[in-house]
């Protein structure tokens, strides 16, 4: 990914927050004639200390699966919020541009075992049912509901490069004020934009 250094960011916690936040990615590998992207869930965990790695899967159906072999290098996009920057909002004329947020990481593929892929449906499951009213837990579903199981295939990717490009006005420090203001009117994720580039200040 490119990345002008000024929005490069390389601070590890913040990475995996905004990977946390905005799990549900998409998984790019080579492919014939063209690459190939699949819009998924990818949960990030630790294999070991600093060992990043995402679990996910695909539904058997996707071809995509069929295409990557164990050992292979594929990349996961994150996309977080990002707005349009009018530069009416500055004290000097300059072109409009645009904010954004969004993180790539690039690791290596492998097919989970049927263990491995029940473990990780139970701790995603349980990760996006712990706020609900009534929790639903795997445990709780029928054998035949959990046959359904059978039609996806489980992956881990081991993580192996980290590129990270959080582009908030930065060297417009002096427009600031006027900018997060503005992009809080406008709601959605321009104020989400709002909210990163000053979040001392969120209402």
């Amino acid at each position: 990914m490119y990345i002008p250094p000024k929005y490069r960011n390389e601070d590890p916690g913040a990475i995996r927050s905004f990977v946390e936040r905005h799990a549900f990615g998409i998984l790019v590998s080579p492919g014939e004639p063209t690459p190939m992207a699949t819009h998924l869930p990818l949960e990030l965990a630790e294999a070991e200390p600093g060992q990043w790695v995402l679990h996910g899967h695909f539904a058997r159906a996707n071809p995509q699966w069929k295409t990557i072999a164990d050992g292979q290098e594929v990349l996961c996009i994150f996309s977080g919020p990002h707005s349009y920057v009018s530069s009416s909002w500055y004290q000097d004329e300059e072109v409009p541009t645009w904010n954004y947020m969004a993180v790539h990481l690039t690791g290596t593929y492998r097919q989970q075992t049927e263990t491995e892929l029940w473990a990780s449906l139970h701790q995603m499951v349980d990760k996006y049912e712990a706020d609900s009213e009534t929790p639903l837990s795997l445990h709780d579903l029928s054998e035949k509901t959990l046959r359904q199981v059978r039609g996806i295939v489980g992956f881990t990717i081991t993580v192996t490069r980290l590129e990270a490009a959080f582009k908030l006005s930065q060297g417009r420090e002096a427009d600031h004020g006027r900018i997060v203001s503005e992009l809080r009117k406008r709601g959605g994720g321009s104020a989400a934009i709002a909210d990163a580039m000053d979040p001392g200040d969120t209402p």
